[in-house]
Parts: structure tokens; sequence; C-alpha cells
């Protein structure tokens, strides 16, 4: 099976690439996804079996204030790379978010759950995910991304920690971290899965004040995280206090969601070395 890899430039398309050193990876420079002519070259050039969409617009609170930038790649160019796959008879897998829940359920979201989402980031999402499905294409979901290459909330953890700065975490959202190599693992294996929606998060819940004192304790420093609620922490964009996604249907398929807790680890580690 050729895998072609959009959005290859990102923190999950590194790990793509990481996992899957035969797939041919196109970062933004080499194939625009907002670009019909560009991924229609693209798709004719290389001739993949699959496809995997991992480019994103991720700035959640930048979106807030540039909802066209946000709607252009994760709404439109997800149903330019879905129609295209789809008119060359090619497998697709779009990556989206749990933030198209507004996390309002009581319970962990399952895949047919009806969509509901509560900021800007999480309405493009949802719009690419009805693009993506009304060609026939996969949708995966994740939850609380972190890389050892990465960006976020986990090297900002550690940044602070390694400097000795105060440390402050909301302890009232809920959610499963996702190790980025995971969540890669998975969708190489979803690839040959029936079209449908999945969900894909690390196995364990946390709060992000959980998740902040994991990373202090993988560092193992002697810092302080205090916790605070989420009106303490004001942010652009809303975000949902339970961001927990069932994984029930993939388990069935026998794809493993592994605790994020050893990932973690390793991934402070590298985050530490780089500085």
């Amino acid at each position: 099976m050729t895998i072609l890899i959009t959005g290859a430039g990102g923190q999950l398309g590194r790990a793509l690439a990481r996992a899957a050193p035969g797939a041919i990876a196109l970062d933004r420079a080499a194939c625009d996804v907002t670009d019909a002519d560009e991924v229609a070259a693209a798709l004719e050039a290389h001739a993949p079996t699959a496809v995997i969409n991992a480019a994103a617009y991720t700035a959640v609170d930048r979106a807030e204030g540039d909802r066209l930038a946000a709607f252009a790649v994760n709404a439109t160019g997800a149903g330019v790379v879905a129609r295209a796959r789809a008119a060359r008879g090619v497998r697709s897998i779009y990556v989206s978010t749990d933030h198209v829940f507004d996390g309002a359920l009581g319970r962990p979201a399952r895949e047919d759950d009806p969509v509901a989402p509560a900021n800007v980031y999480g309405a493009s999402k949802a719009a690419g995910e009805r693009a993506v499905r009304a060609a026939g294409g996969a949708v995966v979901r994740t939850s609380w991304l972190f890389a050892p290459d990465g960006w976020g909330f986990v090297p900002a953890i550690v940044r602070a920690a390694l400097a000795g700065e105060q440390i402050r975490a909301v302890d009232d959202r809920v959610g499963r971290p996702t190790a980025v190599d995971d969540l890669a693992a998975a969708l190489l294996a979803l690839v040959a899965a029936p079209p449908d929606v999945y969900h894909v998060a690390g196995a364990g819940e946390t709060t992000w004040h959980g998740l902040a004192c994991a990373v202090v304790a993988a560092l193992g420093v002697d810092v302080p995280v205090e916790p605070i609620a989420s009106a303490a922490w004001p942010s652009a964009a809303p975000r949902p206090r339970s961001s927990r996604l069932s994984t029930a249907r993939v388990e069935a398929l026998g794809i493993a969601v592994p605790s994020w807790r050893p990932a973690l680890a390793r991934a402070v580690a590298a985050i530490a070395r780089r500085g």
C-alpha cells in the first residue's frame, strides 16, 4: 500500500512519516490542501492507494478571530482532498478533534453522538468531517495531542518547570491525552478499516492539572503545580469541559490505545534535552 500524507510538516505529519518511512510525505509547500489543482497533481504524480490528511489549522484561540483561515484548511481543504481521492478510488482518513463536541454529555463522547462545537476551531473541523463523510472518507477524532518535537501544553510546562517558574493548570477540564506516535500507529492501522468515524485517544483520563503534574514528575524536579478553575484562565475560545472520547469502536477492531503516561515520559525527556 502506498500512503500519501498531507500536512507532513506538522507534529502529526512528522510522526506519520517516522512510522511509515515508505510513505509520500508532503508539507504545505509541496501540496496546499486548499488548492484543488495541487491536490489533483499530487495524486496523479504519486498514485497512492491511501491518503491521510493531517493538514490542519490548530491555533484554537487565534481561530476565533481568523475564521476564514481556519475554515479554509479544516473544512474547504478537507473537502478538496476527500473529493479528489474519491474520484480516483483512493482510501482516505481525515484527522479531527474532540472540539467538535461541547463536552456537556456527562460521559465519554461516542462516534455517533451529534457534534456541537463550542468554538470556531471545532466548527471548522465539524464542517471538514461533513465534507469527508459526504465523499465516503473516514474520520478519526483525537484529543490532547502531545509530541516530543511539537508545541503546546506539554512543552510549555517542561520549560516552566525547568526554569523554576510558578505553574498553574486548570483542574476542572478532563480528557484523554494522546501521544502523537500512538495516534500515527492507529491511523496507519485504520487505513485498511471500513470508512467510518473513529475515536483514538490515550488510555486513562486526567485533567490539565493532572497532566502538568505528570510532566513535572517525569522531569524529577520539585516544582509545585497550582490547581485552578477554568474561570481563572480565560481564553479567546471556549473549551469543552470534558474532552473524553470513547474508543470502544477502534478497540473492537483490535487497535490498541496505549496509556499516555509512558509516551509522556519519553516526550518530556526529549523536550528537556532540546531545551
